[in-house]
C-alpha cells in the first residue's frame, strides 16, 4: 500500500503533505528530525491519511494537494470538520 499523509505541526499549527509505502516509519522519521522539511516544526501530529495500491495514483493525489490550493482547502475543511 501507498499512503498520502498530512502532519500537524504542534508547534506553528502548519500542515505538511506527503507520501509513502511505510507510514508508521515515515511518521517516526518526521518526528525524529530525520526530513530536513519538518525539523523545525516537530513535534508533529498525523491528523489524516489516505492508503492507495498503487504508487503513482499517491504521488499524484499528494501533488495534487501541494500543487492545487482548492483540493487541499477542501480536504483541510473536511478535517477541521471531523475534529469538531
Amino acid at each position: 500500500m501507498f499512503y498520502v499523509y498530512v502532519l500537524k505541526s504542534q508547534k506553528d499549527g502548519l500542515c505538511y503533505v506527503g507520501s509513502t509505502n511505510d507510514l508508521r516509519r515515515r511518521f517516526e522519521q518526521h518526528n525524529k528530525g530525520d526530513v530536513q522539511s519538518t525539523r523545525p516544526r516537530r513535534p508533529l501530529d498525523l491528523i489524516y491519511y489516505e492508503a492507495y495500491r498503487a504508487e503513482k495514483d499517491a504521488r499524484v493525489r499528494e501533488a495534487n494537494l501541494k500543487l492545487k490550493s482548492r483540493a487541499y482547502a477542501q480536504l483541510y475543511k473536511r478535517i477541521r470538520e471531523s475534529m469538531k
